[in-house]
């Protein structure tokens, strides 16, 4: 578990050190035989699925938008369309997804995509010292105050997750 300037070297802790903003690293041992990535990191790190948020993306009206909600939640894809001011959500390609952000699923960080994109988190973060999103990569994650990470993603909360 690292601070701030021994970070992975991904994109999002980059991004993150870049900004001046504290935060943690967290590796574990990634199974490839994992059903859901969110809930192997909260078990893995012995962290409750609430406090762990996973990175999805979604296309609201035809753009591409980033939901970020609990792992032990689904997204609500009637919130996000109406969080981020559109009328309909489907959830991304997964191949888009992935050339959008320069992550693979499963390891998409909300943090240092290639392309800022509109970004929606959970209101449930708020509620929470420190929340943990992906860190760039399957086996990585990164733990950070809410305020912060809504800061470096310029994202709005809101009640996104069902």
């Amino acid at each position: 578990m690292g601070k701030g300037k021994r970070a992975a070297g991904t994109p999002a802790t980059v991004a993150l050190t870049k900004a001046k903003i504290e935060f943690s690293t967290h590796a574990y041992e990634h199974d490839p035989a994992a059903k859901s990535y969110g809930l192997e990191a909260a078990e893995a790190l012995g962290l409750e699925p609430e406090q762990v948020f996973k990175t999805l993306l979604v296309e609201v009206d035809g753009k591409l938008t980033v939901g970020v909600v609990p792992v032990d939640k689904q997204l609500d894809l009637k919130s996000i369309a109406a969080a981020a001011g559109g009328k309909k959500a489907v959830m991304a390609d997964p191949v888009a997804a992935e050339r959008t952000t320069g992550y693979v699923v499963g390891g998409i960080s909300p943090i240092g995509q290639k392309r800022p994109l509109p970004t929606v988190v959970d209101s449930t973060a708020t509620a929470h010292a420190t929340v943990y999103v992906s860190g760039g990569r399957r086996g990585l994650d990164i733990g950070l105050s809410p305020a912060d990470l809504i800061a470096i993603t310029n994202a709005r909360t809101a009640a996104i997750a069902r």
